[in-house]
């Protein structure tokens, strides 16, 4: 060793010592050699493992956090769609039918009456409004429709509703619904996702990956929209990706190139599985895409659609009656009547979750006298149908109905004659699976501005559903970027009060 790496070495005698061979503790010291070939200061072997012992640590930590999410990838990935799971609890819904009233519907013109509007008609606000409120909004504006009292309840809705009070003693009507942005898209995505802004998995992403499909041969989650919405309001963001919803937006044509007439079922049988081989064979490299998963996957569940998906998306096989129950036979009602009616026929055949956005917008800010009745007129009758529909064929009990929109609107006027958004108190009702027909929950205050008793926020309906479900939200999770992440965030709390 030359002189000037023996200098290097510093004043240490048991550097010199290790050096010369010489001396007891020679053989207790270790020598470092740096990238440059320079050897750093001798240490000894107890200095070591003292200054580097946490880093063994570190690195054992790495491992077991890197195994323990590559083990819950796995079960994730590997339990099949169709594999139905039993959740954390007795189930009192096995499957959710979301109504999405889109734009925001009315909750004092429909479902939630306050004579004080009528009597302060073209007042101004007694008190001030919220800094997230809107400003171009007017005087106080009465409620143009009237009210009668429904079903054995005696609940009061508007008479712009006929159909769904002749069915409100299977409804709860939660007036007292709270959400937290004021823009359509924000707060369709809390109230698909649970969050305003970034991407989230949907409701219907976290209900087939809590509890998966009893359907062989459809979607598990699907979505029925014409088209304007967010994608992310059915996806499944960090989730695998056969967890998103399955996007059907021309009931005309719901699933194009479904049919094959040019290769038998056992000749499809084997260029499929050949496809699968290869499939395979790429996947091998890149076992982290879950969007690689859910397409191997997506092809053999078209597969079996070929022979089940032409019969449930035909709702022409139902009979008139049942049909006219849904308002197909009416102008006004067959849209979102068809919508209906398919949403019980996917259910029936086993399809998780089915999400339906109709197809009249809520979003009166102008000329709500005539836009509200229009709407009504367009949902009243295949809501209801639905309804009746579900409970004579002994569904109801266990499936959910949920009906609303992403936020209310304003007590006061906007533009003469409509109203604006209304996040702070507005009304979502939700009928079977485990809800108590024929009650009304929770309350805003006489103006109907604020949500003073029992509030109810997005958060605590998803907690709700999922309780309904089977599924404990707060253990429901999925390890995403370092952190367990679920539907309610860590907010959320289960709504007993309207469990049966």
């Amino acid at each position: 060793m030359g002189e000037e790496q023996t200098a290097r070495l510093g004043e240490s005698g048991y550097g010199r010592r290790l050096i010369d061979g010489s001396g007891p503790d020679a053989r207790n010291l270790v020598m470092i050699r740096h990238p440059d070939n320079s050897i750093l200061p001798a240490i000894s072997r107890r200095q070591l493992l003292a200054q580097t012992g946490q880093g063994f640590g570190l690195l054992s930590l790495a491992a077991l956090l890197q195994s323990e999410s590559k083990a819950g990838s796995q079960a994730v990935n590997s339990a099949p769609l169709s594999t139905p799971n039993t959740g954390h609890h007795q189930a009192r819904a096995k499957r959710v039918i979301f109504l999405f009233m889109n734009g925001g519907p009315s909750q004092v013109d429909l479902f939630d009456p306050k004579p004080r509007l009528i009597r302060d008609h073209g007042k101004p606000l007694p008190f001030e409004k919220p800094k997230l409120a809107r400003t171009t909004t007017e005087n106080i504006m009465g409620c143009p429709f009237p009210f009668q009292q429904c079903g054995q309840s005696g609940i009061e809705l508007s008479t712009l509703l006929p159909q769904i009070g002749s069915c409100i003693d299977d409804i709860c009507v939660v007036r007292s619904m709270v959400a937290d942005n004021i823009n359509h898209s924000n707060a369709c995505l809390q109230m698909m996702t649970g969050e305003e802004v970034f991407s989230r998995p949907s409701l219907g992403a976290w209900t087939l990956y809590g509890l998966g499909s009893e359907s062989q041969n459809l979607p598990g989650f699907i979505s029925v929209c014409a088209g304007g919405q967010d994608a992310a309001l059915w996806g499944s963001s960090f989730l695998p990706a056969a967890y998103q919803g399955t996007w059907i937006k021309d009931l005309k044509r719901p699933i194009a190139n479904l049919a094959n007439p040019r290769l038998l079922a056992s000749q499809q049988r084997v260029q499929l599985d050949s496809v699968m081989k290869l499939n395979q064979l790429h996947q091998r490299q890149r076992e982290a895409d879950s969007r690689l998963e859910a397409r191997i996957q997506s092809f053999e569940l078209a597969f079996r659609m070929q022979v089940e998906a032409p019969d449930a998306f035909n709702i022409e096989l139902e009979t008139e009656p049942v049909q006219r129950m849904y308002g197909i036979d009416e102008p006004h009602s067959a849209a979102f009547g068809k919508q209906c009616l398919l949403a019980r026929r996917l259910i029936e055949r086993g399809v998780r979750f089915v999400q339906l956005f109709t197809p009249v917008n809520w979003d009166h800010h102008t000329n709500i006298t005539r836009g509200l009745p229009a709407n009504c007129l367009a949902t009243d009758k295949p809501v209801a149908g639905l309804l009746k529909d579900l409970k004579q064929r002994g569904l109801l009990d266990d499936t959910l109905v949920i009906w609303g929109g992403e936020f209310g609107r304003t007590p006061v006027a906007q533009k003469g004659d409509g109203r604006d958004h209304h996040p702070f108190g507005f009304t979502t009702w939700m009928a079977g699976g485990g809800v108590k027909g024929g009650i009304t929950h929770g309350a805003t205050d006489e103006f109907g501005w604020n949500s003073t008793e029992s509030p109810v926020h997005v958060h605590d309906l998803h907690a709700t559903v999922l309780h309904l479900l089977g599924i404990d939200h707060e253990r429901l999770t999925y390890r995403y970027s370092g952190r367990d992440y679920r539907l309610t965030d860590v907010h959320g709390k289960v709504v007993n009060e309207i469990l049966v």
